[in-house]
């Protein structure tokens, strides 16, 4: 069956291709063959800069030819497979693919200057130092140009709510009882406090690589060119790769493990991850909170013209928005708790079970970033119903209860917790109730008019203030 959006296997790839082809250029195969290709040449130009090693100096023009060879075509991509599953150009199938890279840039500069240092690309490499590297571009260009600008904008509609709203007061519920009052801005400023510390987490956060051969030892160099220091070459590799251009800075940065097996642990791949399932944990929280203030009609949507909401029910304007974000969420976190706890572990030296987990990379990634957008869409459809929120206060006025026999204790009224408690505790009371209890009271008359004067939509602290923070 011939591929394209409606018959993918992956709703990554089909239903919601528009959204995750964002990430098409950092998680496809294309782009990790890109990935390699990119590692080698920058290799080859760092050999060729590297006194002692005995590459003759590369000149600016075979650098740029060098830098220009990752732009590779499909067609070129194609090649590449070639090379690995068929066999191309009279070398027979490698069945192997960072191999298959080799042989491609091999093919495309014999006819070139540089045919004299051919043999240098790959020069005392194996595979996962390639890989590696080549997984670590990846996993930071996605996260620069896809997934923090996907959380800021998810982040800033979450503030614009707390700030919008951060005087609106609210019935707050514990246990799914009504409680001390808060204000709807406050509850979104908890959203967007816990967001931001996992993104600010997230945008400080380093990969490292590892470059030491098949046993992460340098053997195959040492006994080649012992006369060159391999870990700073190493470490100035790594740090070459954090190079970009005037215009950007690097907030995520690549380093070197000086200190590997065959493949680097995936440590701080799994950090990354982590802090990941946090953030869209925090906003599976958020997403069911916003779920629960649209079902009580305390926050209302705007219908979309031409929209359905139900095949059955035409009243029906559905929060599928948050759903659809929700459940995205819970996908990518699964897979992300997988890569988790899968990536660190490999056999002895090495086995090759992390392989193909890693290609899963771009399928967690898209669930997330599909949930982001969802939620911004969401954002963008809903008002606060502030008529709503106020008509759920007055009608309970029980939650005054905590305020008054606060202010009682301060006055030294004798068990004030216990009287409210019989006045109010699985009871419908009302003002008056309590404007009788008051005047009930042995204290003074300044204290029965500031007793009286609290109300369930005035009786909300600090929730302003730390709405703004």
């Amino acid at each position: 069956m011939h591929l394209e959006a409606l018959t993918a296997v992956s709703p990554v790839d089909g239903r919601y291709r528009a959204t995750a082809e964002a990430l098409a250029p950092y998680f496809s195969e294309y782009a990790l063959m890109k990935m390699r290709v990119t590692v080698e040449c920058e290799y080859l130009t760092a050999l060729s800069e590297t006194k002692g090693v005995g590459i003759r100096p590369l000149t600016a023009d075979e650098k740029k030819m060098l830098r220009a060879l990752p732009d590779i075509s499909i067609e070129d991509a194609q090649i590449i497979k070639k090379f690995e599953h068929e066999g191309y150009g009279g070398v027979p199938a490698t069945n192997h693919d960072v191999k298959a890279v080799e042989y491609f840039i091999k093919l495309k500069l014999k006819n070139s200057s540089l045919v004299d240092v051919l043999e240098w690309v790959h020069f005392a490499l194996t595979s996962e130092d390639v890989n590696s590297t080549a997984h670590a571009l990846a996993l930071r260009g996605a996260l620069e140009a896809v997934m923090l600008p996907a959380l800021e904008k998810v982040e800033s509609e979450i503030v614009g709510l707390a700030r919008a709203h951060a005087d609106t007061a609210m019935l707050a519920r514990t246990h799914g009882q009504s409680a001390t009052p808060t204000t709807f801005g406050k509850e979104m400023n908890v959203f967007a406090r816990r967001l931001a510390k996992q993104v600010t987490a997230l945008k400080s956060s380093s990969i490292l690589v590892k470059w030491g051969g098949p046993s992460g030892n340098y053997n195959a160099q040492m006994v080649a060119l012992p006369q060159i220091d391999w870990l700073a070459f190493a470490h100035s590799f790594a740090e070459r790769l954090n190079a970009a251009g005037a215009d950007k800075t690097r907030s995520v940065r690549l380093a070197l493990n000086e200190v590997t097996t065959q493949i680097e642990p995936h440590d701080t791949y799994a950090e990354m991850f982590d802090n990941f399932r946090r953030i869209n944990t925090i906003l599976i929280d958020l997403s069911q909170d916003v779920w629960r203030y649209i079902s009580d009609g305390w926050v209302t949507q705007k219908p979309k013209e031409g929209e359905v909401g139900s095949s059955a029910m035409p009243h029906k304007v559905n929060p599928i928005d948050f759903e659809n974000a929700e459940g995205n969420f819970g996908v990518a976190n699964a897979l992300f708790e997988h890569l988790s706890r899968k990536l660190p572990i490999s056999r002895l030296q090495r086995d090759l079970s992390d392989s193909t987990v890693e290609r899963t990379f771009g399928t967690a990634f898209a669930h997330a970033l599909i949930g982001y957008h969802s939620l911004v869409r969401g954002f963008g459809k809903i008002s606060v119903n502030e008529t709503a929120l106020r008509d759920a206060l007055t009608t309970h006025p029980e939650v005054l209860a905590e305020a008054i026999q606060t202010v009682l204790r301060v006055a030294d009224v004798e068990m004030p917790y216990e009287k409210l408690k019989a006045l109010t505790r699985g009871k419908q009371v009302t003002m008056e109730d309590f404007a009788t209890f008051i005047d009930g009271l042995d204290i003074g008359p300044d204290m029965k008019a500031r007793l009286k004067a609290l109300r369930p939509e005035n009786y909300t602290g600090l929730a302003g203030e730390l709405a703004r923070k």
